[in-house]
């Protein structure tokens, strides 16, 4: 196991200043971002157990939160942003140019690992920013739809067997894509893959996509 560099970061961007936190192994050639779910943050602890799993295999990652602190406390109340996926997705494209300002993230291939409606943003946001790979669990693609042809990014989607209207705009965005993709089902899950060994799954499928394409 090589060393691993962790830093919390303040992510500036035009619109708005993100907190985040950095996970760099020694020699990885890649950094993966990712864009949580709705009502969710950089502590999700599905997103950070499978960050930690994509670290073992030698890529870093960068959690951070999508919304400021004043827009969670707001979306709590009315949840009136979790969905607002042009939001996200704005945010996710504008750290990523962030991030590929900063050594030595600039000279490291990236991708994106979004979950539920942060799916949707990664896919978006995958249009102009020229990521390497996409990894999508449990996700929205279909909020995503105007996007969906012109993605370019190799794209795994990752849905629990037990989740059957999210495996149906699975299937469904999935056939609008151009790109090379693959949906994976895992046998037993349900949306939040809280079942026992299955967010395992899903770490290992991700982390196999990444080691892949970056």
């Amino acid at each position: 196991m090589s060393d691993v560099e962790r830093q919390a970061l303040m992510i500036v961007t035009p619109e708005a200043t993100l907190q985040g936190e950095f996970w760099l192994p020694t020699d990885a050639p890649g950094i993966v971002l990712f864009a949580h779910g709705s009502g969710s943050s950089r502590l999700s602890p599905r997103n950070r157990y499978v960050a930690g799993e994509i670290v073992d295999g030698g890529l870093g990652t960068l959690l951070f939160d999508l919304l400021t602190v004043e827009e969670e406390r707001r979306d709590r109340l009315d949840a009136s942003l979790r969905f607002d996926v042009d939001l996200l997705a704005r945010r996710l494209a504008d750290t990523t140019r962030w991030l590929r300002r900063q050594p030595p993230a600039a000279a490291l291939t990236l991708g994106y690992f979004g979950a539920s409606t942060g799916a949707a943003a990664a896919l978006a946001a995958s249009v102009e920013c020229g990521v390497n790979a996409i990894v999508s669990r449990g996700g929205r693609p279909d909020l995503a739809a105007a996007a969906l042809p012109a993605v370019s990014a190799p794209t795994l989607l990752i849905v629990g067997s037990d989740d059957p209207v999210v495996i149906d705009l699975n299937r469904r965005a999935q056939a609008r894509l151009r790109c090379e993709s693959r949906l994976e089902i895992v046998p037993g899950a349900s949306h939040l893959f809280e079942e026992p060994g299955t967010l395992e799954q899903v770490a290992s499928l991700a982390t196999a996509w990444f080691q892949r394409w970056l």
